[in-house]
Formats: C-alpha cells, sequence, structure tokens
C-alpha cells in the first residue's frame, strides 16, 4: 500500500513539476536565453519536486531482491 502511495505521489510531483517547465517556457518571449532560462528553473522548488517524484517512482517500482535462507 505505501509503495503505490509513494508512485502517486511521485506521478503527482513529475506532472505538476513539467507543467510548470513549460509554463516557464514563455520566458524565452521575455529575452531570456537559454542558460538563463536552465537557472531560473533550477531555482524553483516547484521544478525541483519533479526530481523527488522521479526518485519515488524509482523506489515504488524497485523488487526488492528475496533472500535465500
Amino acid at each position: 500500500m505505501l509503495k503505490l502511495i509513494m508512485f502517486f505521489v511521485g506521478i503527482y510531483l513529475c506532472s505538476l513539476s513539467l507543467a510548470f517547465i513549460i509554463i516557464y517556457l514563455n520566458l524565452f518571449n521575455q529575452g531570456y536565453n537559454f542558460l538563463e532560462y536552465v537557472n531560473f528553473i533550477i531555482r524553483r522548488p516547484v521544478v525541483l519536486g519533479g526530481l523527488l517524484g522521479t526518485f519515488l517512482i524509482i523506489i515504488s517500482i524497485h523488487k526488492r531482491k528475496e533472500r535465500i535462507k
């Protein structure tokens, strides 16, 4: 049950992060170049939540090896 909750929270964080990255693409219209854009988005907490979401998805999908006794 915990892995399922972690998976859904990870999906939520990743989708929210990707939505904000797409929204922040409008900064190019304001005169930002690519390096300024990357510098801006890596400092946003919502976008950094995407990394946490990816980590949660990987952990929830990972299967633990069974111990042979």
